[in-house]
């Protein structure tokens, strides 16, 4: 297991930086793929990525979606002794969840759950708590105890224990979620988790910041409090957000070969690190793909693994700068399924720049000045 890590300036201790390392695990895609079970788990749980986004539920309760192919995950503790758990740090959702022993789900009985009679630190809330999801829910309830999340430990932070779980997660690599979206997104009127590490003053700056590696041991990070030059090169893109709900920006316009092919006049895009392709409305997707050489098949776009190196970039044109991804970044290779595009259907006009695009971009979420900042990642 790999611990967080606090990064300190030889200047003053306060200038500190709290780092969480992620794991990039199996995808529950490729567990499936290796069992055989993809074709059916597929047609049983369709992936609905615009869900999460659906502003009828941004209030009552908080909608997420089976992404197959999210890999990324962190270790936090919960509890007096701690308890650890393995979250997927979501830009796209606000509440903190992990399992607990009241669940008996197929899904909790393969994670750890939380234990609150062990805890000193708990108080009990009761309050319940109903996520849902494309294909089935999460229930639970509410309560309070400490979370340390990379060293910090964050007192009376509220959070749910799943008493039921939908059946396609017992297939994530993940335990839960720590939802690091806006408060006025959370179910229940639960305070996220950063907004009491702000309150509490336990970061040195009111942002955070995500690198993430193509490579399963490849130092992905989550950066608590600022953020670390040694994951991005040049100056960093400053975008002012759109809404102040999701890190949703305006982007300008997507570009194949100096040729628009999507998003022609402006759309809106969220960042986040919980949707692991790039979603954007049916047109504009088959339009890039088509404009990449990528087929239809199955729900996915597929093309010969052969002519990756001769497939042109997709650019996007955002706040007067380009964000280019090569071919090498948007399509992936399975062994079991040869090669496909990151460029996937959403349903909506809302578009999802998502871990396909963060692998490229240094990721900035800043709190302070509403802004999302961007920079080259290395």
């Amino acid at each position: 297991m790999k611990w967080a890590v606090v990064v300190c300036a030889m200047v003053a201790l306060s200038e500190c930086l709290v780092q969480i390392p992620l794991e990039k695990g199996k995808s529950a895609r490729e567990v499936l793929e290796e069992q055989g079970l993809w074709e059916e788990y597929r047609k049983k749980f369709p992936y609905k990525p615009m869900l999460k986004f659906d502003q009828s539920f941004a209030v009552a309760g908080e909608p997420m979606t089976n992404d197959a192919d999210l890999a990324y995950y962190g270790i936090i503790s919960i509890g007096t002794p701690p308890q650890s758990f393995k979250v997927v740090f979501d830009t796209g959702s606000s509440n903190l969840w992990v399992p607990s022993i009241y669940c008996s789900s197929p899904a909790c009985n393969n994670h750890d759950k939380f234990n609150p009679g062990t805890s000193s630190t708990y108080r009990h809330n009761g309050s319940p708590l109903s996520i849902r999801y494309g294909t089935g829910s999460m229930t639970g309830f509410l309560g309070y105890d400490t979370v340390t999340v990379g060293g910090l430990p964050v007192q009376n932070q509220i959070f749910g224990m799943s008493e039921s779980e939908a059946p396609f997660m017992q297939y994530m690599r993940a335990d839960g979620i720590l939802g690091l979206a806006y408060p006025r997104l959370s179910a229940s009127d639960a305070t996220p988790v950063f907004d009491n590490m702000m309150k509490e003053g336990l970061v040195n700056q009111d942002l955070f910041s995500v690198y993430l590696s193509s490579h399963a041991q490849g130092g992905s990070v989550v950066t608590f409090g600022g953020t670390d030059p040694n994951h991005y090169q040049g100056a960093i893109t400053w975008i002012p957000l759109s809404n102040e709900l999701y890190w949703q920006i305006t982007v300008d316009s997507v570009t194949v070969n100096g040729q628009v092919v999507a998003c022609n006049g402006g759309c809106q895009a969220i960042v986040d690190t919980g949707t692991s392709l790039i979603v954007g409305p049916q047109s504009s997707i088959s339009s890039i793909n088509s404009r990449v050489g990528a087929g239809s098949q199955n729900g996915d776009y597929v093309v010969n693994c052969n002519n990756i190196s001769q497939m042109p970039d997709v650019t996007f044109h955002i706040n007067g700068q380009e964000f280019t991804i090569p071919s090498s970044a948007y399509v992936r290779q399975s062994q079991y399924f040869g090669c496909r595009t990151g460029f996937g259907n959403g349903g909506s006009s809302l578009w999802i720049l998502g871990d396909v695009f963060i692998r490229q971009y240094y990721s900035v979420f800043n709190r302070a000045q509403n802004m999302v900042g961007l920079a080259k990642a290395v």
